[in-house]
């Protein structure tokens, strides 16, 4: 099969590598233009990542050097819940061990104790991770992901993983079409598939196909973004391995430590505040004005359709949330995924293309529902934006009963006022900790087991005594580990 992937940057690079690592036989084109606007907002990973760079045999130390890298085990949010509020959503699975029975072990902590921070969630449910986050300390052992230069990350694949893929400068002036799509791109480049990777600019899927797209700004309403770079002040204390958002005004700020330097930028929406007056918050925030800022347009929401006829579309062509979960790349290697498993078959049919369309579109909306719930559980209410979160109608199928079968709105609801419980995968538990959404209450105890309170409390005494002591360990054990910058300058930044 002749494959053209048309864009470059690490959408692009992401697609080739793939493709060239799990299709050798394949002959794989990639055309850019030396023009491109690369929107560069992808420099933070989640733990995804790592089945991606597994597939590849790529190790850490292959690219880290090469790309500003650095560890992420956890995600900060600050003033989400309210102003001076603030939680971690740390990788892995909960450590819920021999003699701990749930996620409820905490919950009944808070219930019986209601003067627990609900940062303490994290830290008793995820000890070991949180004991090195808290204390800026890394192992190798724990899950984690990445924080990189996603500019230099593309580079850094084109000259080590994408050897075999021809690389092609050229502007792309012309595309013909036939009905099987396209047929050629300025009349001499010829594929059987074609991969759109151009970003939000979708040259084939959108410009050429005309595929209709869906936006999500209803459900997701921050559509533009101002990101700059800041230098370190004391970088063995700022260089920590999570990255920080905080919500301000009209949106939210990332704060994402690389080796060399900090990214950070305001995601905020156009409803709300103009751009001039978001620059101007986004500076008051950082105390610094003799900056460089970018500002950035986003398209939130997704085709109907991400396989027509010959082309496919991958990134930002695709689709794209806003990125306070950092899933920016996350969407890039989870459709690449869904692409070889329909590739691999040989001849694909049009079933096969609905049938990457249905399952990517899926994972999309499920992530998306998931972002939203970040905003949709917040009690702030100090600026329009905030108001407009509280008082906003998030999903009619809660109060319409109509079924869907994405885990997303329903699911979530139905776990907390049903099940009494949320599920230990997803992540929805960390958020739903620190944003005080509790899935217990006193009320429920009663209405639901006829049982003495004070006996319910002294039975989850124990398991709470559990949690406590386990973290305390936690921090005991960390103490004497090394530094995240010790660690990155002797084992990567030699």
């Amino acid at each position: 099969m002749k494959i053209i992937i048309v864009g470059g940057g690490s959408a692009g690079w992401m697609t080739a590598a793939t493709l060239q690592s799990q299709l050798p036989k394949d002959k794989i084109t990639l055309i850019e233009s030396k023009n491109i606007s690369i929107t560069g907002v992808g420099e933070s990973t989640i733990g995804g990542i790592r089945d991606w760079t597994r597939l590849l045999k790529i190790e850490d130390k292959d690219f880290m050097k090469d790309t500003d890298a650095s560890y992420k085990l956890s995600i900060k949010f600050t003033n989400f819940y309210k102003k001076k509020s603030q939680f971690h959503y740390p990788f892995g699975v909960p450590e819920i061990k021999e003699n701990t029975a749930t996620l409820n072990d905490w919950w009944f902590k808070k219930l019986f104790n209601p003067k627990t921070p609900n940062s303490d969630y994290a830290d008793c449910i995820f000890p070991t991770q949180m004991a090195h986050v808290n204390q800026n300390k890394f192992d190798t052992s724990l899950e984690s992901a990445f924080h990189f230069d996603a500019v230099k990350f593309g580079i850094w694949l084109r000259d080590n993983r994408c050897k075999k893929v021809k690389h092609i400068i050229d502007d792309i002036v012309s595309i013909e079409q036939d009905k099987n799509g396209i047929k050629s791109l300025n009349n001499k480049y010829k594929a059987d598939l074609y991969i759109d990777c151009t970003g939000f600019k979708s040259l084939l899927l959108d410009k050429t196909l005309k595929e209709p797209f869906e936006s999500y700004t209803d459900m997701l309403p921050n559509d533009s973004a101002w990101a700059t770079r800041i230098k370190y002040k004391d970088k063995r204390k700022e260089l920590v391995p999570y990255t920080n958002c905080t919500a301000i005004e009209n949106g939210w700020v990332w704060n994402i430590p690389l080796w060399s330097r900090v990214g950070t930028g305001y995601v905020y929406s156009s409803k709300f505040v103009d751009d001039e007056t978001a620059l101007k918050q986004f500076k008051k925030h950082l105390g610094q004005e003799d900056l460089e800022f970018k500002k950035l347009k986003m398209r939130v929401g997704i085709h109907n359709r991400l396989w027509v006829k010959n082309v496919v579309a991958i990134g930002l062509s695709a689709g794209f949330i806003e990125p306070l979960e950092s899933n920016g790349l996350f969407t890039v290697h989870e459709f690449l995924w869904h692409l070889l498993r329909s590739l691999r078959r040989g001849k694909v049919t049009q079933w096969e293309k609905d049938n990457f369309t249905y399952r990517c579109k899926k994972t999309f909306k499920q992530f998306s529902e998931f972002v939203a719930m970040h905003y949709a559980l917040s009690v702030r209410d100090d600026t329009e934006y905030w108001r407009n979160c509280f008082n906003k109608q998030w999903c009619d199928k809660l109060i319409n009963l109509q079924q869907d079968h994405l885990v997303g709105f329903q699911t979530i609801a139905y776990d907390k006022m049903h099940k009494f419980h949320f599920n230990e995968r997803g992540g929805m538990h960390c958020i739903a900790a620190g944003m005080n959404w509790s899935p217990t209450d006193i009320t429920s105890l009663i209405y639901t087991n006829y049982r003495n309170i004070e006996n319910i409390k002294k039975d989850w005494e124990p398991a709470i005594k559990r949690l406590n002591d386990r973290k305390q360990n936690a921090i005991k054990q960390t103490k004497n580990k090394i530094n995240l910058f010790d660690y990155l300058k002797k084992n990567i930044y030699t």
